[in-house]
């Protein structure tokens, strides 16, 4: 990393930058400013090309976003929708996180740039929809060079003509909006919350909080069907999926030499070659680490005849998420034990994606996964069968001693998509064509479990798949990557020699 980012003070109208004095900038601990010359700040205004890009073709999903922003304005008539994409966040110090834009912005604009805003201005037959961005730096003024948010220091962005191009949307300079939104004629005003503390604080006086929270449902629930475009965007973010998960398996012979972390790294490089990122933070679960659900410290021994549990996800460039989970023997071989906890699993995700299907509830499909895995817990005799019938056992929830969680979730720009919508919406409502969620039973024997026999304890397993819900039954997005033991363990040999 180069030198800090913080502005220096010179041509600057104000005579100085945000939080500096008119003083020259002293040298830094791996700066290297001194004093401005006039010189140099007159050198820094000219000899610059003109890369203004012209006649632009819209992104992708422009069409499908104003399809989307269209149901928004029907929602809402005669009220101000503020839809900000959030901040960067503070890592340490003077760095930041990377940064991801909000879920709701994108899904209604497509764009990922921070600090931006979309505003719904009502009017007599709907709504007006501008998208508040930061402009390309100005060069006159040092800002290109001298500010930290110059493109000198973060790369080029699109000016705003170049994003009306891109985006379909009239756009205007996001260092006004909070003044230009104020200045409006009065009107009800919504703002999706938890994004930009600034804007809602100069909105404070027209927002009402219980409003805001039901606006942030609408939106979630808009993405409960995806369409077209975002059923493409699934596909390829499990087609990069499956090619992280078999660059896993060719390289296990080095994470066994090493650590979790290698199959953490291995994965996480073939989600940036292919995409934007991971989806979210992957589990790289070796052994006894396999029975902790969310176990992302990665950094334990990987070691042959145990299991691995991996859970990750390659985020594509438009910020759709894969979220996949194959359990494999990293000596290549399933134990015999192994084996027969990993086939329960298996059973219990065939229940569970068979109840996928337009019109079925969408609890139907983890209940038929408890049900098979409830059980073969009956019958090895870790539940006792002169006690419990399977009704009984389920009615308890007796299983989820080693079941933990439910069997899946909406899927879509977030892995939990559509986190924000009403029970009535999701959890308690009727599958249709275009909805794509996860199936994902598991089985997890935790070390210090004396409820169960010693060799089952430290063993996890759980597989997980990514299912549409299509016009006659399902289809399997992530099918490119076996899920039967036997199809498993040769996929494995295949690919280790």
């Amino acid at each position: 990393m180069t030198e800090d980012r913080t502005p220096a003070a010179a041509d600057n109208p104000e005579g100085a930058a945000d939080g500096e004095t008119e003083q020259p900038i002293k040298g830094r601990k791996n700066g290297l400013y001194g004093e401005v010359s006039d010189e140099l700040a007159t050198s820094m205004k000219s000899g610059w090309a003109d890369t203004e890009l012209r006649g632009l073709q819209p992104i992708a999903q422009a069409s499908y976003a104003a399809a989307r922003r269209a149901k928004l304005s029907a929602r809402y008539p005669g009220e101000r929708l503020v839809i900000p994409a959030g901040n960067l966040r503070t890592r340490a110090n003077d760095t930041e996180y990377s940064f991801r834009a909000a879920s709701e912005y994108v899904h209604l604009t497509g764009d990922q740039t921070e600090d931006a805003v979309l505003v719904a201005e009502p009017v007599a037959d709907g709504h007006e929809f501008s998208l508040y961005l930061l402009p390309r730096s100005n060069r006159e003024n040092g800002e290109f060079w001298l500010d930290g948010n110059g493109e000198l220091w973060v790369g080029r962005r699109n000016s705003l003509d170049e994003a009306e191009q891109l985006l379909g949307l009239p756009c205007r300079d996001v260092r006004k909006a909070a003044d230009e939104l104020k200045a409006a004629a009065p009107a009800p005003t919504r703002i999706v919350r938890r994004y930009d503390a600034g804007l809602e604080a100069a909105l404070t006086d027209v927002l009402v909080e219980e409003k805001d929270d039901e606006l942030k449902e609408f939106l979630s629930e808009l993405r409960l069907v995806k369409d077209e475009w975002e059923i493409g965007q699934l596909r390829a973010a499990c087609d990069s999926t499956v090619n992280g998960f078999t660059d896993v398996v060719r390289e296990l012979g080095q994470a066994v030499a090493t650590s979790e972390r290698w199959i953490e790294g291995t994965f996480w490089r073939r989600a940036r070659v292919e995409g934007n990122d991971i989806g979210y933070g992957s589990i790289c679960a070796a052994g006894p680490h396999a029975t902790t659900l969310h176990w992302v410290r990665n950094d334990g021994d990987v070691r042959p005849g145990e299991l691995l549990l991996l859970d990750a996800g390659v985020e594509t460039h438009t910020l759709y998420t894969a979220d996949v989970t194959r359990t494999l023997p990293i000596n290549g071989r399933f134990n015999a034990l192994q084996r027969k906890i990993y086939d329960a699993v298996y059973d219990a995700q065939e229940a569970g994606i068979a109840a996928v299907k337009p019109g079925g509830r969408f609890r139907d499909f983890h209940d038929a996964s408890q049900r098979v895995l409830a059980e073969r817990l009956l019958a090895w005799g870790l539940l006792d069968a002169s006690v419990y019938d399977v009704e009984k056992v389920l009615e308890l929830g007796l299983q989820r001693r080693w079941t933990l969680h439910g069997t899946g979730h909406m899927l879509g720009l977030d892995v939990h998509d559509c986190a924000q919508a009403r029970r009535e919406s999701y959890v308690d409502a009727l599958l249709e064509p275009g909805m794509v969620l996860t199936v994902e039973p598991g089985l997890y024997f935790q070390q210090d479990d004396l409820t169960v026999p010693e060799e089952y304890r430290g063993i996890g397993v759980r597989i997980e798949d990514d299912i549409l819900v299509t016009a006659d039954g399902n289809e399997n997005l992530s099918a490119g990557l076996p899920r039967q033991a036997d199809e498993v363990e040769s996929w494995m040999a295949r690919l280790t020699g």
